[in-house]
């Protein structure tokens, strides 16, 4: 009887001592693993830390490209008369001296006329003066005749020289034929004449401008309510259509103290170098210009903060087995910074890179 009580009570001992590791082994499965970095990602993650910092705002306008008008020329025909050639299109590069158009005009037959007339006459003054001092050292011609056979001498080559500098002014040639030649090297950024065309000489527009387009001007539009913020000297940055992904930094150079009455608004000069001639004139433009704010927040690089249901959240990482999910206030994200006004301090370290894998690995 006591051996079969002996063998109950044991057997219920063994039941109740599986029970509980039964039990304990349910609450290890159950329980969540702690998210621990490898090595690997440890070393290809990148890391920032928590900076404070003035805030940065941005205004965004929109302009063009155009050519620096120190480095630009406008062709004017200096005659009138008929186009008969044109050596130079739209968007060529010319270098200095270089046809562009012949134009027939009778205003150059006229002012070869006049060069043979300079001609002639000054022969005619050079042996009527050689007459006269004959005939003065002969004692038949008086002083005065003398004195005016050397005015009319000096007149004659005024003459000359006059039309000798029309002539190279103009580039004049035999006939009556006046070209037009780039007066420096660089790219025909506009053209307006036409084959068989009559010009005239009252123009208000140059029928080729030439530009160098080494540097060229973003001219932009500033609103009138954003003058008080754009200023000389701030740091801008430039995206054109052509070049969605490429940015071009530049500087404010100046700001045109007039407002435009059809846009209502005033000019802002950014001067770029254009390598590669990539800028050309009349691609649009759109500047970003970068100014502070008076308060400060604690700074982190953009692609830090991880958006998810709404809320914002940043990767705190202590130690690779101490990584922290944190949700943050975000004031204001530009494309590199976001200023945050709560949840981060200053100084503490946050992932940058790999920071959504190891979110979701955290929070899934």
């Amino acid at each position: 009887m006591k051996n079969s009580q002996y063998l109950y009570i044991s057997a219920l001992t063994v039941l109740a001592l599986a029970g509980c590791e039964k039990k304990t082994e349910n609450k290890e499965a159950d329980a969540p693993q702690q998210f621990a970095m490898s090595e690997t990602m440890y070393k290809e993650s990148t890391y920032a830390t928590a900076t404070t910092e003035f805030a940065q705002n941005e205004i965004r306008l929109f302009g063009k490209v155009a050519a620096d008008n120190n480095n630009l020329a406008q062709v004017f025909p200096a005659v009138g008369g008929n186009v008969i050639s044109i050596k130079a299109e739209l968007g060529d590069y010319v270098q200095q001296g270089q046809l562009l158009a012949s134009i027939r005009s009778s205003e150059v037959a006229g002012f070869q006329s006049q060069t043979s007339d300079a001609d002639a006459n000054l022969s005619i003054a050079e042996r009527n003066l050689q007459s006269v001092q004959d005939m003065y050292e002969g004692k038949l011609a008086s002083e005065k005749e003398l004195v005016m056979a050397q005015k009319e001498l000096e007149k004659a080559k005024a003459e000359k020289s006059r039309m000798g500098e029309v002539n190279n002014i103009y580039r004049l040639k035999s006939g009556s034929v006046y070209n037009m030649y780039a007066p420096i090297s660089g790219y025909v950024v506009a053209k307006d004449i036409s084959p068989n065309e009559l010009l005239s000489t009252n123009r208000e527009e140059g029928v080729f401008s030439i530009a160098k387009l080494d540097d060229v001007w973003i001219l932009a539009n500033v609103n009138e309510s954003d003058l008080n913020k754009v200023k000389q000297g701030q740091e801008v940055s430039i995206q054109t259509i052509a070049y969605p992904d490429k940015k071009i930094a530049g500087k404010i150079d100046r700001i045109f103290n007039v407002i435009d009455p059809n846009t209502r608004a005033a000019k802002a000069v950014i001067k770029v170098h254009n390598k590669d001639v990539a800028l050309k004139p009349e691609m649009n433009a759109t500047v970003t210009v970068l100014y502070a704010d008076t308060d400060k927040y604690v700074a982190v690089p953009s692609e830090a903060v991880v958006f998810d249901k709404n809320k914002n959240f940043v990767m705190v990482f202590k130690d690779k087995n101490n990584i922290e999910t944190r949700e943050v206030t975000v004031y204001r994200a530009l494309d590199k910074t976001t200023y945050l006004s709560a949840g981060l301090k200053e100084g503490e370290k946050i992932i940058v890179k790999n920071n959504l894998l190891i979110y979701d690995a955290i929070n899934d």
